[in-house]
């Protein structure tokens, strides 16, 4: 089936390696949205000929192809008429698009999982309305929901996601001094800045949890998180009768993208099979030196709008952190005081708004 995709952050790093698969499979892109790489933009129109595209920095529509229009907002693509829609603009910044595609009634495949950690029931309350669906394309939720496939749901047990420990696992025992390039040095993963350091400080796997409990519909204390050092298991889950059913695959995002587009078929890739890992081990997290993880439950246990907040000032903190203005510390530092602030309200679309803003000024403050 020649798929009509929209890929929201197409300038990306899932954005570029949808279009690896759109290549691979001969996929329709009639939709793309970027930020702010405008060049990039315009090599990946003039390629696809997509049938919208929106450039949130802005774009000379006069450099486009004649057959490409140039999109009023990015909830416009969003909204436009494809069998899948890949959400992958980082940060909040992602959740009104998401939002479009859902009233729009699209199946998403989400790997901006900030949608779904402050967002989650929103969303699907309106995707309920509207006969939208979610598949994700995350590597550890993408494991969870194949290792679910065919499972009765009341069989769960527990969620297992696993972590990398990204490049501090095993040291320096002091963090403080730790630099922006050190901290975007990923051992396993090629991402984007911010799921870099994000991933550095474990607040990535901290959002998992909570995308996880949104996304499969399980409580808190049902997922817990091991360190996998290799990253060949991509996540498990334990079933009632104690069981374990896990996803393995090398560390190419592809992989993941591909089965949230071709879902329920498993077409081939021009990938080359990779040996099985020597070992495979898994640790403990380290909880002290990695507080981001702990404060990611401790949000997600107080509900209401406490994810958004906790994504808000994390948003915050990582960017400070990236132009050098606070140290690597001091982001659990600033997300931990402004969650101990946060406003316990429900959770709305105005109250979630709300809250973001709150949270962005408050995090600014702490610096």
């Amino acid at each position: 089936m020649n798929k009509r995709l929209v890929i929201l952050g197409s300038t990306g790093s899932i954005g570029t390696q949808t279009l690896d698969v759109a290549r691979w499979r001969g996929y329709r892109v009639v939709g793309l949205v970027a930020g702010a790489n405008a060049e990039l933009l315009l090599q990946q129109a003039r390629e696809f000929e997509p049938e919208l595209v929106y450039l949130s920095s802005g774009i000379d529509a006069s450099r486009l192809p004649t057959k490409t229009r140039l999109a009023r907002s990015a909830n416009e693509v969003a909204a436009m008429d494809a069998d899948v829609v890949v959400a992958a603009i980082p940060g909040l910044a992602g959740l009104e698009p998401v939002r479009a595609a859902v009233q729009a009634g699209r199946l998403v495949a989400l790997a901006n999982k900030e949608s779904m950690v402050a967002a989650g029931e929103l969303l699907w309350e309106e995707a309920r309305a509207h006969g939208a669906d979610f598949i994700p394309v995350d590597s550890e939720h993408s494991a969870i929901f194949q290792c679910l496939v065919g499972e009765p749901r009341q069989a769960l047990a527990e969620i297992i996601l696993t972590a990398s420990g990204g490049p501090f696992r095993e040291g320096p025992a002091d963090l403080s001094g730790v630099t922006p390039e050190q901290a975007l040095a990923h051992p396993r993963w090629n991402m984007g800045p911010k799921v870099s350091i994000d991933s550095a400080t474990l607040m990535n796997k901290g959002l998992e949890v909570l995308e996880a409990k949104a996304l499969f519909g399980v409580d808190l204390d049902q997922i817990t998180v091991t360190i996998h050092p290799q990253s060949y298991v991509h996540s498990m889950v334990r079933f009632k009768d104690g069981q374990l059913k896990a996803q393995l695959g090398p560390t190419d995002m592809r992989l993941a993208i591909q089965y949230a587009l071709s879902y329920p078929d498993r077409p081939p890739t021009p990938l080359a099979n990779q040996p099985l890992p020597a070992a495979l081990n898994f640790y403990e997290p380290d909880r002290e030196r990695f507080p981001l993880l702990d404060l990611a439950y401790a949000a997600g246990r107080r509900g209401g709008v406490a994810p958004a907040v906790l994504n808000a000032a994390n948003e915050v903190a990582v960017a400070a952190f990236l132009g050098r203005r606070i140290g690597f510390t001091d982001i659990p530092r600033v997300v931990a005081a402004a969650l101990a602030e946060a406003p316990e309200l429900p959770l709305s679309w105005d109250n979630l708004y709300r809250a973001d803003s709150w949270a962005r000024r408050r995090a600014e403050e702490l610096l």
